[in-house]
């Protein structure tokens, strides 16, 4: 996101209404349904200034676009976790550790996705990505729920993104927006950095009316999965399988190849 288009953003998110940590507790969506979209920044610009007055934005003590730090770890010997996903298999596993920079708090997470396509994710509280890398800290928990220790397991592709957190003025849906999001392979040393691309998660209650999709469908916003751990790895580590994600990635190179000079309060 270039000098300009930083300011568009916090000149509209700082235009929208606050929603608090306490008060998005009772955003709960029990009957969740997760969707994801990609574009580039100019096309989010305008969709955020079109949705702007339908929803609230998460402000944390006057912060309204987060800073987040990730860390993956996965099998030293095929990376199974990443080929699971590759190949499209149902159960599958990803461990990693995430700080939420601007308030220096960092969580070991287990997301797993069941027979169903459901996700589910647990976490505990760890004090650092270094102090986990260091002295597996939460290896208990790790091994409850993957029968895996940090011994048998590496840290493998990290990323750092900005955030956005909307939620809509009924409080029946939830949206994150990742932009500005680097890649860092542990393994192999190698950087990228997704240039003019944007990553829309809709968290909605069932089938509940949501006001972004019409509005990402005006847009031309088309659903799109987008693992972060897998893009990253397969963009920063030549020796893993890519077949499944070649298309995605191409797709996801012609978005970052589309101008970025539109003005985002442009209808």
């Amino acid at each position: 996101m270039n000098a300009r288009q930083q300011q568009q953003l916090h000149t509209l998110v700082a235009g929208m209404e606050p929603i608090t940590l306490a008060q998005m507790k009772s955003v709960q969506l029990m009957n969740r349904t997760d969707q994801k979209y990609v574009c580039d920044t100019a096309t989010f610009l305008r969709l955020l200034a079109l949705a702007a007055p339908q929803y609230f934005v998460q402000d944390i003590d006057g912060k309204r676009v987060a800073t987040y730090r990730t860390v993956y770890w996965d099998t030293p010997d095929g990376h199974t976790f990443y080929r699971t996903h590759q190949c499209g298999h149902l159960p599958r596993t990803k461990v990693r550790v995430r700080t939420y920079v601007d308030s220096a708090l960092t969580f070991l997470e287990v997301k797993r996705k069941n027979n169903h396509g459901k996700t589910k994710k647990k976490r505990i509280a760890v004090p650092s990505i270094d102090d986990v890398m260091a002295n597996a800290t939460g290896d208990e928990f790790l091994c409850e729920r993957t029968g895996l220790h940090f011994d048998g397991l590496i840290p493998c592709c990290g990323n750092n993104f900005h955030r956005i957190t909307l939620v809509n003025k009924a409080k029946t849906e939830r949206l994150t927006i990742d932009f500005d999001l680097d890649f860092d392979n542990l393994e192999t040393g190698a950087t990228r950095h997704m240039e003019n691309i944007v990553i829309i998660e809709l968290k909605r209650d069932g089938r509940a009316f949501s006001p972004i999709l019409p509005l990402m469908r005006r847009l031309r916003i088309k659903k799109s999965g987008f693992s972060k751990y897998c893009i990253g790895s397969s963009l920063t580590n030549p020796a893993l399988p890519q077949n499944r994600f070649k298309k995605r990635l191409r797709r996801i190179a012609k978005i970052a190849a589309r101008p970025q000079e539109e003005t985002a309060l442009q209808k």
